[in-house]
């Protein structure tokens, strides 16, 4: 079964389901993938979090449900698994902007999200430049912060860790720099559950790879030793990073050997003007070879 079939099943599974309760291992088994790698794949595919795009299908329904005729909230709103009106309704709002009783009298518009259905859609063959690096633990050290996922366009939290940075602080960090990526370095850890729900977080470090034990005052994530695929993405940035980044969740790792493991994500970029045509990137993905 090839990964556009799986992701097919899983949405067949989550519309027979609305009304119940989803299993998400399911959901993974039907993909072939991990709970994991479905909760990175998703997002990265569709624009949306798993959970995200479950509660929309789940309020599109209760939508037209309440426009067809009186319906009991409270039933409306155990059907869709809330225990309460009052929580059905904080989630209805949200995707409606607007309360059930405003729908339910037609007084104002509903948003329609539609079942997705995975299909492809070549656009020309754009070669993944990669390799495959074995590496020792080493830790990174530096700043950290708890920021909100972003999956398009700026982050403007990591943005403002970035403007932080002082150059006698960069040139410390770059002097204990040992190990590769060499350089400063951004590094993505501990994301959230809300991954799957489109809300979440991340700790997300600016810093430098070392083996050196670090006096300073820094942050500090240790890293396990391991396998990490490594992607080049050249200009245009962080549109290609970005883009790149998505393939190699919906792309790379279903067609691969290979399969994610626990760990960060790294970026690497050559140097501070990005604004450069051939500006050159670097995307550290921990994995290990499929069983």
């Amino acid at each position: 079964m090839d990964f556009l079939e799986g992701m097919n099943l899983a949405v067949d599974y989550i519309e027979t389901n609305l009304a119940n309760d989803i299993d998400f291992q399911e959901l993974a088994h039907l993909v072939e993938c991990s709970e994991y790698h479905l909760s990175r794949i998703f997002p990265f595919v569709t624009g949306q979090g798993l959970g995200l795009y479950i509660r929309r299908r789940r309020m599109s329904q209760a939508a037209m449900e309440l426009q067809s005729g009186d319906i009991d909230l409270l039933v409306l709103a155990v059907k869709y698994g809330y225990s309460s009106v009052d929580s059905f309704t904080r989630a209805f709002k949200e995707i409606h902007e607007a309360s059930p009783s405003l729908i339910g009298s037609g007084q104002h518009a509903i948003r329609i999200y539609p079942k997705l259905h995975f299909s492809i859609s070549i656009q020309g063959a754009v070669a993944m430049v990669y390799r495959i690096v074995e590496k020792d633990s080493f830790h990174i050290v530096g700043i950290m912060k708890n920021v909100p996922i972003v999956f398009s366009g700026p982050n403007k939290d990591i943005d403002a860790m970035w403007k932080t940075l002082t150059p006698e602080l960069i040139g410390y960090w770059k002097s204990v720099s040992n190990t590769e990526p060499k350089g400063i370095i951004s590094a993505s850890a501990n994301f959230s559950d809300g991954r799957m729900s489109g809300n979440g977080t991340l700790d997300h470090y600016v810093g430098v790879a070392t083996t050196s034990v670090v006096s300073r005052d820094s942050a500090t994530l240790e890293v396990r030793s391991g396998a990490w695929a490594v992607f080049e993405a050249v200009g245009d940035f962080p549109r290609n990073v970005q883009s790149i980044w998505g393939r190699i969740y919906s792309e790379w790792v279903p067609q691969s050997d290979f399969e994610l493991r626990e760990g960060p994500e790294i970026l690497w970029n050559e140097g501070p003007d990005t604004s450069k045509p051939d500006f050159r990137s670097e995307i550290w993905i921990p994995v290990k070879r499929k069983l």
